[in-house]
């Protein structure tokens, strides 16, 4: 039987929370709300994607504050307006789609916040330009030129963890089943754990033990505020001398586990442009592995991981629990059905689409067949 295609549970203080397959869609950032709040994009999006055949659906990073996000485009949720207008664009995708679980990546994108669009150059945008102040963890810009951030105090610390537990809370009023809060790709909270982007002389930085004591703190809160589904995707390697690595990955995921840590979902890179990662299939694996086989945590791959046969032998080898995709997905939205031909699974799909598999991949859909005329 295919791994790919057989069911996991992740639990939770709310209850167990059943996966039909081991198929997620990583959280993709679409750069395309309006002040924040999701557009009519988001629900053709999020309604193309919840009919892909994947277990879970993950929304895009999406920010706690306006000067978390990343760009002025980016996804927010952080009052009535933002949590209304998200809430309005999800509840018709899930209208539209088969039963599928969404959590949500809530986010603070640091000193990485305030950028232009990807498509018009990703830079560090100017006040005049509607960029605003970032903050980070020290005074340290991302590109070397750009204007440093403002190095949090203490008491903006506890003003950022009561922001991400209001967005917890607003994402539970929504419906979302699970949250995932963001640790990777060079954004705030990996700037903390990072040495690299954290050059601070107090409890916060310094030794390991101080560099994650921001992200503890603030897990453990959203923990106490939200009872659903509760994980975090973490940058396992910065892909630099000097910087964040696997090891301390996998003990921070140990420190992790006995605050209600329910999964991990581990990626790479993203805090220096001095970054040399050594790209190609499965380069992440090898980090999924070591944080699952040392904590003991639901882990969740990412990263290249594009036909089947390869999704289904990292699971067969114990390498992860869970297989995430993102781009292969924009690319191939029905990617889950092509796999399920291949490996003999099935998925649950939208009856207005059954009539457009080949012959030979009818059975992707189980006991149903469809009718040729």
């Amino acid at each position: 039987m295919s791994l790919l295609f057989s069911s996991y549970t992740l639990n939770s203080p709310r209850g167990p929370l059943v996966l039909a397959n081991r198929i997620v869609v990583a959280p993709m950032c679409q750069y395309s709300a309006s002040n924040g709040e999701a557009t009519d994009w988001h629900l053709m999006h999020w309604g193309n994607l919840l009919n892909s055949g994947a277990a879970l659906f993950i929304i895009e990073a999406t920010g706690v504050s306006p000067e978390g996000r990343i760009t002025p485009a980016c996804l927010g949720l952080w009052d009535d307006r933002t949590e209304a207008a998200l809430k309005d664009k999800l509840t018709r995708a899930r209208s539209l789609a088969p039963a599928v679980p969404v959590f949500i990546q809530l986010a603070h994108a640091g000193r990485k916040a305030s950028s232009a669009t990807p498509w018009n150059g990703g830079q560090l945008l100017a006040k005049d330009q509607g960029g605003w102040e970032t903050l980070a963890p020290s005074a340290i810009p991302q590109l070397d030129g750009e204007r440093p951030p403002h190095e949090l105090s203490k008491d903006e610390l506890k003003k950022l963890i009561a922001d991400f537990v209001a967005s917890a809370k607003r994402a539970d009023r929504i419906g979302i089943d699970g949250i995932e809060l963001h640790g990777a790709h060079g954004y705030l909270l990996h700037q903390f754990l990072s040495p690299i982007a954290n050059q601070r002389t107090d409890e916060y930085g310094g030794s390991f033990e101080n560099r994650i004591r921001f992200p503890l703190e603030l897990f453990a809160a959203v923990r106490a505020a939200y009872q659903g589904v509760l994980g975090i995707r973490i940058s396992a390697s910065d892909w630099i001398e000097g910087g964040w690595t696997p090891e301390e990955t996998a003990d921070f995921a140990q420190r992790l586990k006995p605050l209600g840590c329910d999964f991990v979902h581990i990626s790479s890179g993203g805090i220096s442009p001095k970054q040399k990662i050594a790209i190609g299939p499965n380069y992440q694996v090898p980090f999924a592995k070591i944080v699952k086989d040392q904590s003991g945590l639901p882990t969740m791959t990412v990263g290249l991981i594009t036909e089947p046969q390869q999704a289904e032998d990292i699971l067969q080898a114990g390498d992860a629990d869970l297989i995430a995709l993102a781009r292969a997905f924009l690319y191939k939205p029905r990617w889950a059905w092509e796999a399920a031909a291949a490996l003999d699974g099935t998925v649950t799909a939208n009856e207005r689409y059954w009539r457009c598999l080949p012959r030979e991949a009818q059975a992707v859909f189980g006991s149903v067949k469809i009718g040729q005329r």
